[in-house]
């Protein structure tokens, strides 16, 4: 046995399995020599148990109680020999005192998911019906860690030329007109990279892709009583797992490879990839919500709670996730530092991240530990890391967030005010020049990075649903409507919905425009909801977190339908990617000049509809004119500059192809003076030089 490793045998037998003492970390489950070390965290335990299963089986095939001399502080850990990786389901029981005033709520009869499973099965194929009767329904799995990556590299692109794409993986492929080979899928999301490519963005901000629970939906659709799901995913059951139901290889246990393999080719496209992360709730809910993982091992732990054992719900889903103790702090680190290092993500949303900086009682931090964690961690060093920056309870942190010069932030009131200009609402000139420069107002000292601007995103309207619908029409989520924003300031353009009215239908168009232009042409990084180039709708339902059928699939016959529409934001994203000065990382100063109907003389009144700006930078000008009046102005336009004429980018009243021009084919204009600026319309010029 001379320079064999001694701790490759097993010093004592369980369940007839041979075992030893495991090494406390890393946690959660862990390939060794000749076998599997178990790790798992629980502070108020007395008894642990490990559960194994084969795969598919509705029994365990052993169960082993933890010895106490496996116990090393709150960890519990031993190492399993002669299991097959590939081949292998298991879970934990807990036993403890069940006391909810105490915060304690263990039910030794639970099979409990692992925290930090690589893998979970029992949600294999999207909609299939579940087995709730079987133990340990989302059991824990290992992943073997022998996928190709090549010479994968991350792009790091510039936060500055990011053009992020919001999608829903199953939906955006979903669709019968999608045409490829693995509808709703990752591999499905990967035979659409050369769209993606084509159409200009670099960014792809994928909705939750964490294992969740999509029959985790008491509901049903009033119309058809077919049972509503959890289409959003916004409920996390494995935080280190890939959704099963959303790759196409789920069924053999090989979604990890398929996600890796969209990474790796996502990367070779020059796109990056950032996850939608929900750390602020899980999906066990409050006291009546199922025993899954968290609540079984440390309830006390991991969630808020008052001093009455209750869930504190800051987060509007039952509990709320206790993200700055510092065993969870630990357990939010590891899980992104495995998607970088694992997966290859180039960066995170973070959903509801007010509750990153909330103290155990829930009061805000003024210096979060998580938070400052995040920021400088070595392994997340080149990550984009973004906030939405508020939470259900009323903390509202744009503008303010704990950023330690690494968070940017989803811009709201970049949101609003688009919105609120578009429709012609008085008194939204000011807000709007502020919008269009990076908001300063908020991100002073952060630069205009930090703001990621969006006009639409997947919680609330499409923007073809914001120009043709005054109200929200939720009545098929089965809560009578009563569910979703009332403030959206949409605006119908003068009929409720669909019509063939081609005046309404003009108008929408131009509207449509008016707010791809805004975004694209604001200084910050512009995100786009998928879709919306194609003039999507959800038939005004502005929360279709339910809806997994064609109101929120992408139908992709919508590319010939409105190919204007789509042509329109090509180029306009052509436009922003070719200028520079769209895309200053800090506010501006001097090189903006204000105007209005008169150049120099901007109009800052309540009652005015009409602001233009010139920008100048790299040698060049550009003159942006946005005009929510009702009505068309002459407008005088400033010096072009020495040598310079100035020429149309685009024009949102124009007929097509004359409302978008491509980079250095923008046509001089016949007069370098004045400009006439169709209603509700957006003009852009630029400066040549002769």
């Amino acid at each position: 046995m001379s320079g064999e490793r001694i701790d490759t045998y097993p010093t004592r037998q369980i369940a007839g399995y041979g075992v030893r003492a495991g090494s406390p970390l890393p946690f959660g489950a862990t390939p060794v020599p000749g076998g599997i070390n178990f790790s798992v965290y629980s502070d108020r335990a007395s008894r642990m148990w490990l559960v194994l299963f084969e795969p598919g089986a509705p029994e365990p095939l052993a169960e082993l109680e933890f010895p106490a001399g496996f116990r090393i502080g709150s960890v519990y850990a031993m190492t399993v020999f002669g299991l097959d990786v590939e081949n292998l389901e298991y879970g934990f029981r807990a036993d403890g005192p069940f006391d909810p005033a105490r915060g304690d709520r263990f039910d030794a009869s639970r099979v409990l998911t692992d925290p930090y499973a690589r893998m979970i099965s029992g949600r294999d194929v999207w909609g299939a019906a579940p087995d709730r009767d079987r133990p340990g329904p989302h059991r824990s799995r290992l992943v073997a860690d022998d996928f190709d990556w090549g010479d994968d590299a991350p792009p790091r692109i510039p936060t500055e030329d990011l053009v992020v794409y919001e999608l829903h993986v199953r939906g955006f492929t979903r669709h019968p007109s999608a045409q490829v080979a693995a509808p709703g899928s990752f591999a499905g999301l990967r035979e659409k990279i050369p769209y993606l490519v084509d159409l200009g963005v670099n960014c792809v901000e994928l909705m939750p892709v964490f294992e969740f629970d999509e029959h985790d939906n008491p509901r049903r659709d009033p119309a058809t009583d077919e049972p509503l799901l959890d289409y959003w995913g916004y409920n996390t059951v494995g935080f280190f797992a890939p959704k099963a139901g959303y790759a196409a290889t789920g069924r053999f246990g090989m979604q990890a490879d398929e996600f890796k393999a969209m990474v790796k080719e996502l990367h070779a496209a020059g796109i990056e990839v950032v996850l939608d992360v929900v750390f602020n709730h899980t999906a066990e809910g409050n006291e009546q919500g199922p025993t899954i993982s968290f609540r079984g091992l440390d309830n006390a732990t991991y969630y808020m709670l008052t001093p009455d054992g209750d869930y504190y719900n800051f987060s509007g889903t039952g509990n709320t996730v206790n993200c700055n103790h510092p065993v969870v702090r630990d357990f939010v680190l590891d899980c992104l530092r495995h998607w970088v290092s694992q997966y290859h993500v180039d960066g995170f949303r973070f959903d509801l991240a007010a509750i990153l900086d909330r103290a155990p009682d829930g009061t805000p931090l003024a210096n979060p530990p998580l938070l400052e964690q995040l920021a400088h961690d070595p392994v997340l060093r080149h990550c984009k890391l973004i906030a939405e920056a508020w939470d259900a309870a009323g903390l509202y942190e744009v503008g303010s967030f704990p950023s330690y010069g690494r968070f940017a932030e989803w811009n709201g009131k970049y949101r609003d005010a688009v919105r609120r200009f578009l429709k012609g609402d008085p008194g939204t000139v000011g807000e709007l020049a502020t919008r269009l420069v990076g908001s300063p107002d908020l991100y002073t000292g952060r630069g205009a990075t930090a703001s990621v601007n969006f006009v639409t995103a997947h919680d609330g309207f499409t923007l073809h649903d914001l120009v043709s619908y005054d109200e929200k029409h939720n009545e098929a989520n089965g809560e009578g409507g009563a569910d979703g924003g009332n403030d959206n300031h949409s605006w119908n353009c003068g009929v409720e919905g669909p019509t063939e009215d081609p005046e309404v239908l003009r108008l929408r168009l131009r509207q449509t425009k008016n707010a791809m232009a805004l975004l694209l042409t604001s200084q910050g990084v512009p995100m786009l909801l998928a879709g919306d180039e194609l003039g999507r709708t959800q038939r005004g339902n502005n929360n279709a977190y339910c809806q997994d059928n064609e109101l929120t699939w992408l139908d992709w016959e919508l590319l010939d339908r409105n190919a204007e529409l789509h042509r329109f934001v090509r180029s306009l994203i052509a436009v922003r990617r070719a200028r520079p000065v769209l895309r200053g990382t800090e506010h501006p100063g001097a090189e903006v000049g204000w105007h209005g109907v008169r150049a120099g003389a901007p109009d800052w009144s309540d009652q005015s509809r009409l602001l233009a700006m010139t920008r100048a930078g790299d040698g060049e000008q550009l003159y942006l004119a946005a005009n929510s009046h009702w009505e068309p102005h002459e407008l005088e336009l400033p010096p072009a500059g020495p040598g310079a004429s100035w020429h149309l980018a685009l024009d949102t009243a124009a007929t097509a192809p004359h409302d978008i021009h491509l980079p250095g084919e923008e046509p001089r204009l016949a007069d370098q003076d004045r400009y006439r600026i169709g209603p509700r319309s957006t003009v852009v010029l630029i400066t040549h030089r002769s």
